[in-house]
């Protein structure tokens, strides 16, 4: 029994987490790849030092995708953990290409001709393992530029390991000249092993059903109470995510797996329209609202775009969970509007079932 395969065991015998079969089928597919770590790369002589390096025959990595909630973080850490080498990395994809776009920034200074040769050079120096959690494609300069920084890093022996919940066809879905990156889905079949993580159970669902979900009034002990939550369902973690709509960039300061956490006003605040908030449904599962205030004719815009914020996040089927001045058939009383925000008041009623946002 291989290292991760005991540590695996070893948490399901602690208690600390649940025995999966979906996830044992990972394991396999990883433990696979231990061999490739454990292979010493291949040396290159001092003629060809310089030279384009030359990828290895069969698989560099995985590929690992599915609903949010069924352990894929989870496996790909005790992956990274387990490894047996020191030359390795873990890092939010999203925060990677932003690494990678200032980097190119400076390379571009010195002049050199093809300023991505360079950076990836750089980014697989001294490295054996890349691990990038949350593999999502929204921006057409990442959607232009990954699937030849992921070439040069296959040449250069680097084994990537990646989390999506979206099966490759459907990355960049949608996206502007999507034709150009087709040719990366293409290089994620070929060179990484695509497994699909098919469980039942979403374990970050488990934490949810039952609980509270609507906290009034908005102040600071509804703000701790989404704190906790928000602890529990990222585990500390935190990384931005910016979503290209239209040719603009809507930032997520705080997100983590499918959750994001923003404020009333970030969202309802500023000149956003349905577009953004259809984008914003789309990327993430859960959605931590801090601070909703009683609506009415002094804030009659922001409460549109919070029946629209509310319309998207209802059709996706997205968890909301949020602080608001009070009960949600009490937000709005007086002002034009009154009439239609009983259906946006409906509808967050009813977004806190328990049952919210499981059915398929």
């Amino acid at each position: 029994m291989s290292e991760l395969t005991e540590r695996y065991h070893a948490l399901v015998a602690a208690g600390e987490i649940t025995a999966d079969a979906a996830q044992v089928s990972v394991l396999h597919v990883l433990d696979g790849l231990m061999d490739t770590l454990g292979a010493p790369a291949p040396k290159r002589g001092l003629l060809k030092r310089f030279a384009k390096p030359q990828a290895p025959e069969g698989k560099r990595g995985a590929y690992l995708w599915g609903g949010v909630g069924r352990g894929k973080s989870m496996l790909m850490d005790l992956f990274y953990e387990t490894a047996p080498i020191a030359a390795k990395r873990r890092v939010h994809f999203h925060a990677f290409m932003q690494e990678i776009h200032a980097a190119l920034h400076e390379a571009r200074k010195t002049g050199v001709e093809d300023a991505l040769a360079p950076v990836a050079a750089d980014v697989a120096k001294d490295l054996r393992l890349l691990c990038f959690d949350e593999m999502q494609i929204t921006d057409i300069t990442d959607a232009m530029l990954v699937g030849r920084l992921f070439d040069l890093l296959f040449a250069r022996n680097v084994v990537i390991v990646a989390t999506s919940n979206r099966v490759p066809d459907d990355l960049y879905k949608n996206g502007l000249n999507r034709d150009l990156f087709l040719p990366f889905i293409a290089l994620i079949k070929e060179r990484l092993v695509v497994h699909e993580l098919v469980s039942e159970t979403d374990y970050r669902q488990n934490r949810l059903t039952g609980a509270q979900r609507y906290f009034t009034p908005k102040g600071a002990e509804a703000r701790a109470k989404l704190d906790a939550i928000w602890a529990d369902l990222t585990g500390g973690e935190n990384h931005p995510l910016t979503l290209t709509v239209k040719g603009r960039a809507l930032e997520i300061p705080r997100y983590h797996n499918a959750v994001a956490r923003m404020r009333f006003w970030e969202l309802c605040g500023q000149p956003l329209g349905a577009a953004d908030y259809l984008a914003l449904a789309e990327a993430v599962r859960v959605l931590l609202l801090d601070d909703i205030p009683a609506l009415g004719r002094t804030n009659f815009n922001e409460a549109k775009r919070f029946v629209t914020l509310i319309d998207a996040l209802y059709e996706a089927k997205v968890q909301l969970i949020c602080s608001a001045e009070s009960q949600p058939e009490t937000l709005y009383v007086e002002g034009e509007g009154t009439f239609e925000f009983e259906r946006t008041a409906s509808r967050l009623r009813e977004m806190q079932d328990a049952t919210w946002g499981t059915e398929e």
